[in-house]
């Protein structure tokens, strides 16, 4: 009959074989994810207004975004109000604030004159810097963006979220103040001439795309009317630029064209997210040096289970049988040592409490994205779907720590387990972000959350979140304890020395490199997600990516977990969980030579840094605490199962 160990071990190997064929086959639609675009179209008319929608400011050298109307734009109102948006559209800094222009559904407009504004003091000081932090203006109509298109150095087709808000050019600054739009239609397929909307008999069509060309023209006003003199529009090669100067005045214009396109609705958001296929082929290579780094630790796990430890239990139970008890070395021999309770009990068992919240919070998030809840057309979904699994995922942080501390029993009180499991972590980070915050308020920026938005995520935590974590450790704490194979001596063992005089601690720092290695590709494209406001839409990559980085951080905690007890150490617990959460560490100085290194975030100013440092630094701490849990639960079980296996008097 087989140990357990063993058949726990063929089960782990199966499992992850699958997924390596899995992921090596041409799973492209697994890989790449799909997405629900939406169930509720909306049909135009021709003549019915199409609404453009002002999101915000963004720049990847300047981190703080800022409101649309803090460039001298045209506005109707003094005060132009935002339209309601969700808590991750607000904590991300977007708004969704009518604009002034007039365009109607299959309406070609030329040359339309939206206003004139004066450039002077503080105006012309903005704009100036704003050109300089290379900010694009991004609008949105009927939910989808505006891009400039353009094409990679091979020949791709590329997209430039939002338009720049003007460009410098030999010294001298020039304002981007004519657009030319291309409003893409499709025409729904139900009838021959076209869908019928109600009662009526009038086509209607579908937005499927918002392209824009920007142009920078020294406009010539038409008289004293709200027009635009022939000599500077429609636009035409030798036209001047306008610089932006003090007291100068800058009209504003755009054009509108109208293009039917046989994209379907549903599908609209494709060209957008597939419009370059060589980040494909790095994705792919990215998943193949994953699996690389994981079948190497199977191979190396498989080893050591199959064969290390069944010949280790042979030897000790036929010593057993034989009653000799010379000669015994290794992880038996520290038997009685190996469940004692270690240092900072309490503080290990939150850490894997949050962890075990962190870890399910980042699956389940996955799963939505995957199945297409979180597509990039639904703005703020992502962030909305993780903060809400956080805090109600607080009550399996709250069993867990109180499960695992119910077992150890360390010095502190129970109590003091559950409040750090409510506190610590999520109080850290709040205390973070509200710093930050201050920040971006003192800056102006959209990116400064709104008071009452304060106010909900304060309810969020306090009004949820902990009552949650209570409810989970009063669960964990009524829940059967954690039991030992082997009784705990009295008298801890000495550890001898170890192997070549290499201290156990060196093992931790280099052990994060695996974990780290198997995610840094998928991380790239992350980091240019946040920093540079691109968009990460390839959940599928990232969630085979994830599941190979759990498979590694609990082969590696087990094997050196396995390699520690067989020199006799029995201080395996903060080793297990600091074995695979050094690879967070790792994650912090990758994020700080991409600020170094990057070329789109040169020149990047001092509250940006500050922003930049705060919330890699929190991402890498989360990370710490999922993959530290992963590798600390991955050797508990391992410890339990084969000292279970064995017979100690």
């Amino acid at each position: 009959m087989e140990p357990p160990p063993l058949l726990t071990m063929r089960r782990l190997l199966t499992t992850t074989v699958g997924l390596i064929l899995l992921a090596l086959g041409d799973h492209q639609k697994l890989a790449e994810g799909f997405y629900l675009p939406g169930i509720a179209p909306t049909d135009y008319e021709t003549g019915v207004e199409l609404e453009i929608l002002a999101n915000k400011l963004t720049s990847p050298k300047n981190q703080l975004p800022f409101d649309y109307y803090s460039m001298p734009y045209c506005k109707e109102d003094e005060r132009v109000r935002s339209r309601p948006v969700n808590l991750g559209q607000l904590l991300v800094g977007e708004r969704a604030k009518p604009t002034s222009f007039a365009i109607k559904m299959m309406i070609p407009q030329q040359c339309v004159f939206m206003c004139k504004k004066t450039l002077a003091g503080s105006r012309v000081t903005t704009v100036k810097k704003r050109i300089d932090d290379g900010y694009s203006v991004r609008l949105n109509m009927d939910n989808m963006p505006v891009v400039v298109k353009g094409r990679t150095k091979a020949g791709s087709p590329a997209f430039h979220f939002g338009y720049l808000v003007g460009f410098n050019q030999n010294g001298k600054y020039y304002i981007n103040n004519h657009l030319q739009f291309k409003i893409l239609h499709h025409k729904p397929s139900l009838s021959p001439q076209g869908l019928v909307s109600g009662e009526s008999t009038a086509e209607v069509y579908r937005v499927v795309g918002f392209e824009v060309v920007p142009y920078s023209i020294k406009h010539v006003q038409k008289g004293k009317e709200e027009a635009i003199s022939a000599d500077s529009c429609p636009v035409k090669p030798g036209l001047l630029p306008q610089e932006v100067t003090e007291g100068v005045e800058v009209i504003f214009s755009y054009d509108v064209v109208f293009e039917e396109s046989e994209i379907l609705w549903a599908t609209r958001w494709d060209p957008l997210l597939n419009a370059n296929p060589e980040l494909k082929q790095i994705q792919w290579f990215s998943i193949i040096n994953s699996l690389m780094i994981g079948l190497f630790l199977t191979a190396l796990v498989a080893t050591i289970l199959l064969r290390t430890v069944l010949r280790d239990f042979m030897r000790y139970n036929q010593l057993e049988e034989d009653d000799e008890a010379e000669d015994v070395t290794g992880w038996k021999l520290v038997h009685g040592d190996v469940f004692r309770a270690p240092p900072l009990s309490a503080v290990l068992a939150v850490m894997n409490g949050t962890g075990t919240q962190a870890f399910w919070m980042a699956f389940v998030t996955l799963l939505f994205a995957m199945a297409g809840f979180l597509s990039p057309a639904n703005r703020g979904g992502l962030l909305t779907a993780m903060l809400t699994l956080w805090v109600l995922l607080s009550v399996v942080s709250g069993y867990n720590s109180a499960r695992l501390y119910a077992a150890l029993e360390g010095s502190l009180s129970r109590k003091a387990v559950t409040l750090g499991s409510a506190f610590i972590f999520p109080g850290g980070a709040f205390i973070l972000f509200f710093s930050l915050n201050l920040l971006l308020w003192f800056n102006r920026s959209t990116g400064a959350v709104p008071f009452f938005a304060l106010l909900l995520l304060l309810f969020m935590w306090f009004g949820v979140s902990v009552p949650l974590t209570f409810l989970g450790a009063y669960l964990g704490y009524k829940t059967k304890p954690y039991e030992f194979p082997v009784k705990t001596n009295q008298i801890p063992r000495q550890i001898p020395p170890p192997p070549l005089g290499i201290s156990p601690w060196t093992y931790i720092v280099v052990a994060g490199v695996l974990p780290f290695g198997t995610v840094f590709m998928e991380l790239v494209f992350i980091m240019n997600s946040i920093w540079q406001n691109q968009m990460y839409y390839m959940f599928g990559f990232l969630f085979l990516v994830f599941v190979i980085l759990i498979v590694t951080c609990a082969e590696m905690s087990i094997v050196f977990t396995y390699l520690l007890l067989s020199n006799e150490n029995w201080k395996w617990w903060w080793h297990a969980f600091l074995t695979s959460a050094s690879s967070g560490v790792y994650v912090f100085l990758y994020s700080l030579y991409y600020l170094v290194t990057q070329p789109g975030l040169e020149g990047i100013n001092f509250v940006s840094i500050l922003l930049y440092l705060g919330y890699m630094g929190m991402i890498s701490v989360a990370f710490c605490l999922l993959t530290g849990c992963v590798g600390f639960y991955s050797s508990f079980v391992f410890v339990r199962r084969i000292y279970s296996a064995i017979r100690v008097d």
